[in-house]
């Protein structure tokens, strides 16, 4: 069974076999460090950590790199205006470098909470500036930039010549003259479409580096160039990021790659992989609408669009409940749903252990197995993997309850799917142990009172009971001989 991607390059899903197995080359766009972590964030970032643990899991030794980027990353993705992070900085009266580690380490806290592994590598742009330097130098070299007062420009029409430009987002240099308009300080460029490679910085500027062409500090897009190239080589395997990376950043890079390094650079990726946006009740996340969410306003519930706060793992269920490339439509409603969803399964999960093996099998584990790993092997549908596991909630009450079977050897298999599937790649965080017992103390011993009351019957004593544990998003499963319950919010 092959893994099949979806390549934005090519437009369809394409069986991914690295350039070098078993080694992986993979390099995700990281976040601008200079406001919180939001919805964004962690979609992108539970994306590729799916993808980057089942990589491994397949067998693959993977070099994960992403980035920060503390420099370079200016208003609007353009070539003028504020630096991002020195704006923050001269707002709050600190040094830009205070913004980038202290948005850096939020950053850390709320990924390592949604359970997201840190990838093998994690470099800064300034920590890189030699490489983008050299990178730039080398394509002045080749003819495809040329410097004027200081900073340096990608010559896209000369690049046209040989190279095409809009591969991957599809769009055309006629579509870039109908929807570009002069911008202040933009005359020196041949052309409104070209990008800057280098920055000239004003002697005010709090973040330059000398270069060949003067004091200054690189272009957003180059940044993630010589990064990726520096650590994975080019081309490597596979290039991800955001939709909204698409165009023009994504396809700068391309560029790039090709004018420093000819046509061996292949795209600089072989697969360039894109998670769709969050939107929030239908509109786009922007904070001039009200509707922008921060990671920490999910975990302590302090947004107007929400009534409480919610575990970390109710946003990472809800991202996983969807493809990757569809767009997700938060709101409290759908998080609520997806943490129901999630206490389900770790009950079921929790259930499983409990199973004891039988003479035979009522039902094949290794048929639904392979549909699991069917799901996931197309194109990572974690949401078709999921509605497997539901369906086998069922199972696995009935196999509590002995009235289906499972032989030793299915039963292992069953919760090896479990645990390898739900735990090791989807990256969900059990009810921990002490959680669990604590739980299952207090939720037992209200059920046995209320069987009690119900014997003696005392009906509004067990309705109360019923009531309780219900509020306590317990949901109560009656059979004659017992009562068995899961968390259900």
């Amino acid at each position: 069974m092959s893994l099949y991607l979806y390549n934005t390059l090519t437009r369809k899903k394409e069986p991914f076999t690295p350039l070098h197995p078993p080694y992986v080359g993979m390099y995700v766009c990281g976040p601008t460090v200079y406001g919180d972590p939001h919805l964004g964030h962690a979609r992108a970032a539970i994306t590729f950590d799916v993808l980057f643990r089942y990589l491994r899991y397949l067998g693959y030794q993977v070099r994960y790199v992403r980035n920060i980027t503390d420099v370079g990353h200016l208003e609007g993705d353009a070539d003028e205006g504020e630096d991002k992070i020195l704006k923050k900085a001269r707002l709050e009266k600190v040094e830009p470098i205070e913004i980038a580690q202290r948005y850096t380490a939020l950053y850390h806290k709320a990924m390592d909470a949604l359970n997201v592994l840190r990838p093998s590598v994690e470099p800064t742009a300034t920590g890189h500036i030699a490489q983008q330097i050299a990178m730039i130098e080398r394509i002045l070299q080749n003819g495809y930039a040329y410097e004027v007062n200081g900073s340096v420009y990608l010559d896209v029409e000369k690049y046209r010549q040989d190279y095409p430009y809009g591969i991957l987002s599809g769009r055309n240099i006629e579509e870039l003259i109908a929807g570009s308009r002069e911008l202040e300080g933009q005359a020196e460029k041949k052309h409104p479409w070209d990008f800057a490679l280098w920055k000239r910085a004003e002697p005010t500027h709090l973040m330059q580096w000398d270069s060949p062409w003067g004091r200054g500090f690189p272009g957003w897009h180059i940044e993630c160039s010589a990064m990726s190239i520096h650590y994975l080589g080019v081309p490597f395997d596979i290039h991800g990021g955001g939709l909204d990376l698409i165009f023009p950043h994504h396809e700068a890079e391309i560029a790039q790659a090709h004018a420093c390094f000819g046509p061996e650079a292949h795209h600089q990726a072989r697969f360039w992989i894109h998670n769709n946006l969050v939107t929030i009740e239908g509109q786009k996340m922007s904070k001039s609408l009200g509707n922008f969410i921060t990671i920490e306003e999910i975990f302590t519930g302090r947004h107007p669009k929400l009534s409480r706060g919610y575990p970390p793992m109710a946003l990472r269920f809800l991202f996983l409940q969807a493809h990757y490339r569809s767009t997700v439509d938060f709101s409290e409603e759908a998080l609520s749903a997806a943490y129901k969803g999630y206490l389900r399964l770790m009950t079921a999960f929790e259930r499983l252990k409990e199973v004891r093996p039988h003479t035979y099998s009522s039902f094949s584990v290794s048929a639904w197995r392979e549909r699991v790993f069917t799901a996931l092997h197309d194109d990572l549908n974690t949401a078709a993997a999921l509605a497997a596991f539901f369906e086998q909630t069922e199972d696995i009450l009935r196999l509590r309850r002995q009235e289906i079977f499972l032989t030793p050897e299915d039963l292992s298999l069953l919760q090896k799917t479990w645990q390898e599937v739900l735990i090791d790649i989807l990256g969900l965080i059990p009810l921990t142990q002490v959680e669990w017992h604590r739980w299952k103390i207090a939720i037992e011993l209200l059920i046995r009172l209320r069987r009690e009351a119900r014997a003696a019957k005392n009906y509004s004593l067990a309705d109360l009971l019923r009531d309780e544990l219900q509020n306590m998003g317990v949901r109560l499963l009656d059979f004659p001989d017992e009562t068995l319950w899961e968390m259900h919010e």
